[in-house]
């Protein structure tokens, strides 16, 4: 049984979204219904009064000027949807369609987009019932919105276009007949209300936000275990370093990694008389590179909370005095940004991370075993693993080039600078799944070097993420398909089992 959040347009919290990206069925505060009717009623009054509004009863984009009689409004918003169902490429996966579908949702309930309350309900109804649209992921550039997926959208909850329903691919019209729902006949400026705004690159977006997160989580524990099997020191977490440099993510990170490593039993071992003054910079600068990300990741939080409660369409209704203003809040410009530091902050933490696997596997830094196996030579143990961590993190080195400093006119010029927020969002999923993999060699890697530790522990919550992963892989005796180590790790990472066996880590909102 899915959770259901009900959600008051303008004020949704970064966990309520979060808890849409995994699997909550959202619903609107019925208390928006009344300003949301007012809008609408505003385009019903300004039409009466034979104004030209943008979007209304005039062309789009380039053919803004050309005036469209009242008989042909209705057709006008439906070839709009129509017209702009362009996009090509791979479906929307259904998680982050569900958190496009919602943030839609939301923003067309503050009631500034003319549209009627029976468009919301529509948009309810098909996320309840799991009748989600076949939204080709590629053909936006994050403005004038994001219009080709969104038309997608838009095109399902007319009738038009393909929908997913448990999992069969179907189309529209009959899959909303047999779910008991009716397509919408488009109002005046509810199809332009539908598809512009930056909802697409907003929940790609919010979606790597939230894997990005989980790996930050992962990679400090994994980054923890990886200092004890180097029997490093956790003298470069004490908090007077970091308090003299005031960065909020560099504390965080340094506290969670002293509480990991807090009376572990590895480290009192070498605490006295090690002749190391000092670690290598992947293990001593933990708190410096990922506290740096961590306020990154905080900062695109910050900015795409705001994006996800916005009205991001175009023109926006006033009720207030009858007024529809043009504007461009549908530039996706902030939404790029967000991305882009989205994508530097994945990219960095599994650079530090595949430099500790690195570490561990070179006996002159780390003191263990060559490659980490018992018998080098007759075995190769985690030499091509590193290997695969260093693949990885070059991989996303090249998609971490900023999206945002890239622009390209569209629509005759009348659109002559857009944003590329959509696939600047759209990679950061790729990015993350590149990260879980080179943190999931780390975790198998650390674990291997404390074992040779033995009987010499680490501290109890350490040893509990240790024990996680033993309980699907066993140590590294001799060589094995290693392949099936690295994927029973990689799920668990990826599935949040690493984080969950650890209390209190750092979030980004």
């Amino acid at each position: 049984m899915r959770t259901t959040l009900t959600l008051t347009p303008g004020a949704v919290s970064l966990d309520q979204w979060r808890a849409i990206y995994q699997g909550a069925v959202p619903m609107l505060d019925p208390a928006c219904h009344a300003q949301v009717q007012r809008g609408a009623d505003t385009i019903r009054r300004i039409i009466a009064k034979g104004e030209p509004v943008y979007g209304v009863n005039t062309g789009f984009g380039k053919l803004a000027s050309v005036r469209i009689a009242d008989a042909d409004l209705a057709e006008l918003q439906r070839n709009i949807v129509l017209s702009h169902a362009a996009g090509v490429g791979e479906p929307m996966p259904e998680n982050v369609l569900r958190l496009m579908m919602a943030l839609k949702l939301a923003s067309l309930g503050v009631g500034a987009s003319g549209v009627r309350v029976a468009v919301l309900t529509l948009l309810e109804s098909m996320l309840a019932k799991g009748i989600l649209p076949v939204v080709p992921a590629q053909g936006s550039v994050g403005a004038s919105g994001d219009l080709a997926p969104l038309s997608h959208m838009a095109a399902a909850m007319i009738g038009h276009g393909e929908v997913m329903v448990k999992g069969l691919r179907q189309p529209a019209a009959p899959a909303l007949a047999a779910a008991g729902l009716s397509p919408l006949l488009l109002g005046p400026k509810e199809g332009l209300a539908l598809l512009n705004g930056t909802q697409f690159s907003t929940a790609y977006a919010l979606a790597g936000l939230f894997e990005a997160e989980r790996l930050l989580q992962s990679a400090l524990v994994t980054g923890a275990l990886s200092t004890e099997a180097a029997k490093g020191s956790d003298t470069p977490f004490d908090p007077r370093i970091h308090t003299l440099r005031g960065h909020q993510g560099q504390i965080d990170v340094a506290d969670t990694l002293r509480r990991l490593m807090a009376n572990s039993a590895i480290r009192d071992s070498h605490r006295d008389n090690d002749v190391r003054v000092q670690d290598p910079y992947c293990l001593r600068c933990q708190p410096q590179v990922m506290g740096a990300a961590l306020d990154l990741l905080r900062q695109a939080a910050r900015t795409l909370l705001i994006e996800a409660n916005a009205v991001s369409d175009n023109p926006l209704v006033f009720a207030e005095d009858d007024s529809v203003l043009s504007g461009g809040n549908f530039h996706a410009e902030p939404v790029a940004f967000a991305a882009d530091m989205v994508a530097m902050a994945i990219c960095e933490i599994g650079s530090l991370s595949e430099r500790r696997v690195a570490m561990l596997v070179d006996p002159a830094l780390s003191g263990l075993p060559a490659f980490l196996t018992p018998k080098p030579g007759l075995n190769s143990g985690f030499m091509i693993p590193q290997v695969t961590a260093a693949a990885l993190v070059s991989e996303n080195k090249q998609r971490a080039y900023p999206a945002s400093v890239d622009s390209i006119p569209t629509s005759a010029n009348q659109e002559d600078h857009v944003s590329m927020a959509a696939h600047g969002a759209r990679r950061l999923l790729a990015m993350a799944e590149n990260g879980f993999a080179v943190i999931a060699i780390e975790w198998l890697a650390a674990a291997q070097g404390c074992d040779f530790h033995a009987p010499l522990t680490s501290s109890a919550v350490l040893e509990a993420a240790r024990a996680r992963l033993r309980a699907a892989v066993p140590t590294l005796a001799a060589d094995r398909y290693f392949h099936a180590d690295i994927q029973a790790a990689l799920g668990l990472v990826r599935d949040g089992a690493l984080v969950a066996a650890v209390d209190g880590l750092p979030a980004v909102g």
